[in-house]
């Protein structure tokens, strides 16, 4: 696990009032994307995507006022353009 990593949000102005952006995925189980660099990001899950940076304390900060089953570094969730906020796809809190 790298030391920090980049988190897709949601895309408020404020970046204060952003979610962590989850998914549930095929077996019903809840996954938290994570990429180790911001190319990442942006070649694994949408370019230009908002995210927020974490440390492992803060990942768990998050997985403990919501929980997710999965979390996975540099993999992608296969969404296209307009999947993020649509069916099986979760915002949670902020970090």
């Amino acid at each position: 696990m790298p030391p920090v990593v980049y988190v897709p949000t949601t895309d408020e102005s404020d970046p204060a009032q952003r979610r962590v952006v989850m998914h549930q995925v095929e077996d019903g189980r809840t996954a938290l994307y994570t990429y180790s660099a911001p190319d990442r990001l942006d070649d694994f899950y949408l370019a230009g995507h908002p995210w927020v940076l974490m440390d492992v304390a803060t990942l768990q900060k998050v997985h403990d006022q919501t929980p997710y089953d999965l979390l996975f570094v540099d993999v992608s969730p296969a969404l296209g353009e307009g999947d993020v906020e649509g069916d099986g796809d979760r915002e949670q809190v902020a970090p």
